[in-house]
């Protein structure tokens, strides 16, 4: 059974999901749990308190102190020191967008998440609540992206806004990363792998595409 302070705990994160517009599943979902595991802490009370990793990860997204999600006192000084505010948690997705041929998948829940300065993220003009990190698979688009990068995605600059630039998009329900480029006409599209060695396509139509985000970011490990 929950005690007093992590029952507050549990119904200050049911008042931060409603108010940001979330769901359960998603929340449950950023920190790599299973999509019910959220509204059974809010309204079972089990488990009977955050894991300490989830509970930081959740207060860096939501922009909170970890106290108030059932943390330490000393935690809430911290965070008002500067500690956490000034970082969000973007969700990495379990998934790869192929720099190939292209990776048929239907399995998009967090696996972790990356924190990123929110002062870094508001100046490059990308929502936190639009993003995710998904990692390059295969090699058609080297020497910009290798095999095993990580790609920051921001899904709110995606086929409204649609420029010249590496995006994330589904064709035949093929995740991939390509380079797209704009007709002169704008009304069909040029998809380009950055390696001469991968094969293009040229007049494509846009309802052959669907576009997930255009890439805003690239890390990497180096060797």
């Amino acid at each position: 059974m929950q005690q007093p302070d992590d029952r507050r705990a549990a119904l200050f994160l049911d008042r931060l999901i409603r108010e940001r517009g979330e769901t359960f599943s998603a929340v449950s979902r950023l920190i790599g749990r299973n999509p019910a595991y959220i509204q059974q802490f809010v309204k079972r009370g089990t488990p009977r308190k955050l894991d300490e990793c989830d509970r930081r990860l959740l207060a860096r997204y939501f922009d909170v102190d970890e106290a108030s999600l059932g943390g330490p006192e000393s935690l809430s000084r911290q965070s008002e020191q500067g500690n956490h505010r000034d970082l969000v948690a973007v969700p990495c997705l379990a998934l790869d967008a192929s720099a190939g041929p292209g990776t048929a998948t239907e399995d998009e829940f967090a696996i972790g998440a990356f924190a990123f300065d929110t002062r870094w993220l508001r100046a490059i003009g990308s929502r936190p609540d639009m993003l995710s990190i998904i990692r390059v698979k295969g090699e058609s688009m080297r020497p910009t992206l290798n095999d095993g990068d990580d790609i920051l995605i921001d899904r709110g600059d995606g086929a409204e806004r649609l420029r010249d630039g590496i995006y994330v998009l589904r064709i035949d329900d093929m995740l991939m990363v390509k380079r797209l480029a704009r007709s002169p006409h704008r009304a069909r599209l040029s998809i380009r792998s950055d390696n001469s060695l991968y094969p293009g396509w040229d007049n494509v139509g846009p309802a052959a595409v669907t576009i997930i985000g255009r890439v805003i970011w690239a890390g990497r490990r180096m060797n």
